[in-house]
């Protein structure tokens, strides 16, 4: 009992699961969710990810199951990565016709016309050097660059990818395939831009997945300081002057700030990417008992939803879209 204070008991709307429910805030559901794709050439292969349990390569006569998988559960979008079994300096496979990620976003479109594909449009998983552009003397040459973004970004579109999604970070790049795309007639393709993408240690994963570490230095000189917050704005508020239609903040976890700063500048969708080294995290904490996997991972991206993220780009997709329409 308490004498002379008034106070307010708070926990009146906490008392059942029914209430919790009807006064939550912020909530989940498939539609949230894009699942990454990691495509490799040949027949028959299904190689899983050792610092990725649970993700795989994939050749092209697995995506129909996969496909019909993430149908399934009620995914409708996909990323996908290109893992070339030729590499060259200027990354040639990334913008050939029979390129692979432009094989895999046709036979997606074939198998099920209304799954979303996203085209995530970069040189680095083609290039022998591992970086995101042209190299001359070591130094990346961004306008350069330019050139091969915007005519892989156009041979995208052209294979039916319904987003192109660059992640180089070359200056001007979203400018450079706004034109482009609209001059080859694809002027309804929107960008979903990584505008905002952090040189961080949480991509380590990622890079084994898609044999993109760079033989060379690294990528300090075009992705963000990790310490910057003001330059994440900055770097937004160009994009969408350069006609993004949607910004990713990458990574996800330890940049939820960065997340609800670009939500409150801007007034376009927001995507989350929870990257490689973070799932990796959680599930080796997983595989040794220490948590609770599926507890942990809602909380995960219920922080997301409520940082402000309007979508969550993440290898765990499959597994959130079945555990909510399982629940």
């Amino acid at each position: 009992m308490v004498d002379n204070i008034t106070f307010r008991r708070h926990r009146r709307l906490r008392t059942s699961e029914a209430m919790r429910a009807l006064v939550r805030e912020t909530s989940l559901s498939a539609d949230d969710f894009i699942y990454p794709l990691f495509i490799v050439e040949g027949e028959n292969v299904k190689n899983e990810v050792t610092s990725m349990p649970g993700v795989f390569q994939i050749s092209l006569d697995y995506l129909e199951t996969e496909i019909e998988e993430l149908h399934q559960v009620g995914i409708r979008a996909v990323m996908l990565f290109g893992v070339p079994n030729e590499k060259d300096e200027v990354g040639t496979g990334a913008y050939i016709d029979e390129g692979i990620v432009q094989q895999a976003t046709k036979k997606i479109k074939a198998i099920h016309p209304e799954m979303l594909v996203i085209a995530d449009t970069c040189l680095c998983e083609y290039t022998s050097h591992g970086h995101c552009g042209v190299i001359h003397d070591e130094n990346i040459d961004n306008d350069e660059s330019l050139k091969l973004l915007a005519e892989t970004a156009v041979s995208q579109a052209k294979a039916g990818a319904d987003i192109i999604a660059p992640s180089n970070m070359m200056d001007g790049f979203v400018i450079a395939i706004r034109q482009a795309l609209d001059a080859a007639g694809f002027t309804t393709i929107p960008i979903m831009s990584y505008a905002v993408k952090y040189a961080s240690s949480f991509y380590g994963p990622f890079r084994d997945a898609a044999d993109s570490t760079p033989q060379f230095g690294d990528r300090k000189t075009y992705q963000m300081d990790p310490a910057n917050r003001r330059e994440a704005l900055k770097e937004a508020a160009t994009d969408v002057e350069e006609g993004a239609d949607m910004l990713i903040v990458k990574p996800a976890l330890a940049y939820l700030d960065i997340v609800r700063e670009v939500k409150n500048a801007t007034n376009i969708p927001i995507v989350a990417y929870n990257v490689s080294g973070e799932y990796a995290m959680v599930k080796a904490a997983a595989g040794n008992g220490w948590i609770d996997e599926k507890s942990l991972v809602m909380e995960m991206f219920t922080s997301m939803k409520r940082a402000g993220a309007d979508l969550i780009l993440t290898y765990y997709a499959k597994d959130v879209a079945t555990w909510l329409k399982n629940n």
